[in-house]
């Protein structure tokens, strides 16, 4: 059985010794042409359409994300790159089949932010969440906004912050399930501002910016772009950009980080991971188309209009990125006493 390694994907040593002597310039010709065919990779990659395995239901702003992502890619590898929805288990089900398939570079995974907190809310799972991946590369960061109720009279962050201090356990904020982003986004703010406010979840970020509309709860976090009307037509009114910069949509508005809580970060990010062991010339190949997509102004314009922004890096930088965010997030679920199931 083949048995793809990085090797495979390498012209093998030329058989010099079955060459005879002849003229100079006749022997190399032959000897070029001889080589050249024993150089034919037997498996060229890619050979076939890559599936790319998208950790959200069609529609999302990850799906949304992948398709736009897979438009350009395939183009540039050659091959079409046909979206494989697996939502479930918060990324679990899409994670846990990527995981198994077969190392040759024709099954990717389009993952986000879970992937990072999925390992502190279950005691175990089905998969390593590093050790059975190839990180390729980090592709986009979106941008997060603390929103306060109209009701709420705080115009800044601080001032948020002594409110919330002078009625310990009295302000609420919602959130999806436990979990969520939203939720962790909450429980980080909580842990760095050292106040104490009460999760209150919801079905959905429509169900909670309702709540936050009608005064039912006093303060949330949300994707710019599902609180972006709201904050236009001046129903709610953001106090802070959760991402270490400003959001192109509202600029005027200034990161948490800049208002109060000095390194507070609740990026949303998307990856793209391989089965482990995929051969590094297939991973550093992706790598590289990733990062010109991420340049393609008019694709950066698209993202940027669902309020995330487009990033590239190297496959080993996005390794220590997701180290570094499981750690991050390790620590957040401790300190809320939330449970692993």
């Amino acid at each position: 059985m083949f048995r793809p390694t990085s090797a495979s994907y390498l012209p093998p040593a030329c058989p010099m010794r079955t060459v005879r002597p002849m003229a100079p310039v006749a022997g190399r010709a032959l000897l070029w042409l001889a080589c050249t065919a024993v150089a034919a990779p037997a498996h060229a990659w890619p050979d076939k359409p890559i599936r790319m395995v998208a950790v959200s239901a069609p529609g999302g702003s990850t799906d949304l994300l992948a398709r736009l992502y897979a438009s350009r890619l395939g183009p540039l590898l050659g091959q079409q790159i046909l979206i494989d929805n697996r939502a479930g288990g918060g990324g679990m089900i899409a994670s846990e089949l990527v995981a198994r398939s077969p190392a040759d570079g024709h099954t990717l995974l389009f993952t986000h932010t879970s992937h990072s907190v999925l390992p502190s809310m279950h005691s175990r799972l089905p998969y390593d969440p590093f050790d059975d991946f190839s990180p390729i590369g980090l592709v986009a960061l979106t941008h997060s906004v603390l929103l306060v109720a109209p009701a709420v009279t705080a115009r800044s962050v601080k001032e948020l912050i002594e409110q919330a201090r002078a009625r310990p356990g009295q302000m609420n904020y919602g959130a999806g399930s436990t979990g969520a982003s939203a939720h962790l986004a909450g429980e980080l703010f909580k842990l760095m501002a050292r106040v104490d406010i009460v999760h209150v979840p919801y079905k959905g970020t429509g169900a909670q910016l309702a709540a936050l509309l009608g005064n039912e709860i006093q303060m949330s976090f949300s994707t710019v772009p599902a609180a972006l009307p709201h904050i236009q037509a001046g129903r709610l009114r953001a106090l802070g950009i959760g991402s270490p910069s400003r959001a192109s949509a509202l600029p005027d508005v200034p990161t948490v980080s800049e208002a109060g809580l000095p390194g507070f970060d609740v990026s949303a990010w998307n990856g793209v991971l391989a089965p482990a062991r995929t051969p590094a010339a297939i991973v550093n190949r992706v790598n590289r188309e990733l990062a010109e997509i991420a340049k393609q102004p008019e694709t950066r314009e698209k993202a940027a209009a669902q309020g995330t922004d487009l990033v590239s890096g190297t496959p080993q930088e996005f390794a220590a990125y997701i180290k570094s965010q499981i750690a991050k997030w390790s620590k957040v679920v401790r300190a809320a006493g939330i449970q692993p199931d």
